[in-house]
C-alpha cells in the first residue's frame, strides 16, 4: 500500500524567491555610515574606509554564493556592528562551503598585505591606515569562534552537523565576546555576545528535539520536499509535545495552521551536506588559513618595511 494511503499529505511549503535588492543594500550602507558619523563625526575618511573594507569581505561571499547558485542571496550592513550576506541552498557541498566563507576574509588580508607593503615603500599615510583595517578586521574574523568565518571554517573542519557541538561552541563563543568586549569597554560586543547566548537556547531545544527523533528512527538529515509524510506527522507530534507554545496554540484554537506547522517541522531539519572536500584541500584551506592570520607578522620580520615616518606623523 502506498504511504499516501496511511498518512495524509505534509503541507506544501511555498518558495520564495527574493531577488538581490541592491537599493536596500544601499540604504544599509548609508545607514551604517551615517550611524558611525555620528559617533566619530570628524573620522569621515575613517568610515569610508571601513564601508570599503566591509563591503569587499561581503563582496567576497556574495558572489560565491552566486556563483553556486545559492537560493536568495542578499547583503545587508548593521550599524555599529558590521555586515552579513544571506544564502541558502537545499543541499550543501562541503567543498563549496569552505570556499564560500573564505571567500570573505581571504582577499582582505591579502589586499591589506599589499597596502602595508605599498605604504612602507611610498610613505602613503592613507595607504597604512587603510591597510590596518583591512588586515584588523579580516584577520579578526578569522579567529574560530562563531559566528566569525573562523568559527564557519572550524566547523566544516571538524565536519560537525550535531546540536551538542553547536551548542557548546556557541556558548563558549558567547561567552568569549561578552569577556573580550569587557575588557576592551565595548557594549556593542557584549550585547553582542548576549545575543549570541540567547541563541544557545535555541539551539538547546533543537538538540533535544534531534535527539527524540534518532531514539524514534526519523530521518531528519534531508530536505522538505525529500520528507516522507510518515516522518513529517512523526516530526509534528514530537513538537507539539516538545514546544509549549504549539501545544498551547493547539488547545485554544483547535488546530495550528498548516503554514506554521510545516515552518517548524522544516526548521528542525538539517540540510544535506555532500562531503565532497578532500583531505588534501582541508589540509590546503588549514594552512592557508593559519598563513594569512600570520601574514602581517611575517611581512614585519621578513620584509624590510620602513615605518618610523608614520610614527613620527601621530
Amino acid at each position: 500500500m502506498e504511504e499516501f494511503d496511511l498518512y495524509p499529505e505534509k503541507p506544501i511549503i511555498e518558495k520564495v524567491k527574493v531577488q538581490s535588492n541592491w537599493g536596500l543594500t544601499a540604504f544599509t550602507i548609508v545607514l551604517f555610515g551615517g550611524t558611525f558619523l555620528l559617533v566619530y563625526s570628524e573620522e569621515i575618511r575613517f568610515v569610508l574606509f571601513l564601508i570599503a573594507v566591509l563591503l569587499i569581505h561581503e563582496l567576497g561571499h556574495y558572489f560565491s554564493m552566486k556563483k553556486f547558485n545559492y537560493e536568495n542571496v542578499r547583503m545587508l550592513f548593521i550599524p555599529l556592528m558590521g555586515a552579513f550576506v544571506q544564502g541558502s541552498k537545499e543541499k550543501y557541498s562541503q567543498r563549496q562551503s569552505f570556499i564560500v566563507v573564505a571567500l570573505g576574509p581571504y582577499p582582505g588580508i591579502i589586499i591589506g598585505a599589499i597596502l602595508l607593503v605599498l605604504s612602507s615603500k611610498y610613505q602613503s599615510d592613507w595607504m597604512i591606515e587603510w591597510s590596518f583595517l583591512f588586515l584588523f578586521i579580516n584577520i579578526i574574523n578569522l579567529i574560530p569562534i562563531d559566528p566569525l568565518d573562523g568559527g564557519q571554517l572550524f566547523k566544516l573542519l571538524m565536519k560537525k552537523n550535531r546540536d551538542l557541538f553547536l551548542m557548546i561552541f556557541a556558548l563558549i563563543s558567547s561567552l568569549v565576546l561578552i569577556g573580550f568586549g569587557w575588557l576592551i569597554d565595548s557594549w556593542v560586543m557584549i550585547v553582542f555576545g548576549f545575543f549570541m547566548g540567547i541563541r544557545v537556547r535555541g539551539i538547546q531545544r533543537n538538540y533535544h528535539i534531534r535527539k527524540e527523533l534518532d531514539e524514534e528512527g526519523i530521518n531528519y538529515n534531508t530536505t522538505y520536499d525529500e520528507l516522507s509524510n510518515r516522518d513529517y506527522l512523526l516530526i509534528k507530534n514530537i513538537l507539539l509535545k516538545e514546544i509549549p507554545s504549539l501545544s498551547k496554540y493547539k488547545e485554544l484554537q483547535g488546530k495550528i495552521n498548516d503554514d506554521v506547522m510545516a515552518s517548524h517541522v522544516n526548521s528542525v531539519l538539517l540540510a544535506p551536506v555532500r562531503q565532497d572536500a578532500s583531505l588534501a584541500f582541508k589540509v590546503f584551506m588549514v594552512i592557508s588559513w593559519m598563513f594569512l592570520i600570520f601574514l602581517p607578522f611575517l611581512l614585519l620580520f621578513f620584509v624590510n618595511l620602513n615605518f618610523d615616518w608614520y610614527f613620527e606623523m601621530l
